[in-house]
């Protein structure tokens, strides 16, 4: 559900390091990209596709890298407990990787109702990655009682080689 808040700017930016502090990360191994089809049918994704979407001319198709592509994304993600109020979060975050990585982001948002609801993908041009990572772990630091992050221990595995927790 969305939440609606009433607050200052600085009141949410508390809110939201807060969130973040709280919401389970987890860093996808590997380089991802957008794979094209002609509109029509429904392509068939890769097992290991995180979206498909469309628009009036074309599917896309967000996969593993072949290592033929123009534009690699790296990606993290996160899923947000169902208590937590996290309007504003994606345009808040993607403010504050542009400003200190000068980079824009996409993110694709699902929801999950067995891990609590709403889960955000975030890409950012892959060479970044580690940069934009390190930041949202400041960011979480922050927002954590002690400065230490509240998800697992830093460079525990998740499932597919993937990264997890603070």
């Amino acid at each position: 559900m969305v939440s609606i808040s009433h607050e200052t700017a600085q009141e949410t930016r508390t809110r939201l390091r807060r969130v973040l502090a709280e919401a389970p990360f987890e860093i996808l191994s590997g380089h991802w990209a957008y794979h094209e089809h002609p509109a029509g049918p429904v392509p068939q994704p890769s097992a290991d596709a995180l979206a498909l979407v469309r628009d009036a001319e074309s599917w896309s198709v967000l996969e593993p890298a072949r290592g033929d592509e123009a534009e690699v994304f790296g990606v993290f993600a996160f899923h947000f407990p169902a208590a937590a109020d996290n309007s504003g979060f994606v345009g808040w975050l993607a403010g504050e990787l542009k400003e200190r990585l000068g980079t824009g982001v996409a993110v694709l948002c699902g929801y999950n109702s067995a891990q609590g609801g709403i889960y955000d993908y975030w890409l950012v041009p892959a060479p970044l990655l580690g940069e934009a990572v390190a930041h949202v772990r400041s960011l979480a630091a922050e927002g954590s009682e002690g400065g230490e992050g509240s998800q697992g221990s830093e460079g525990s595995q998740g499932s597919e080689g993937s990264e997890s927790g603070w």
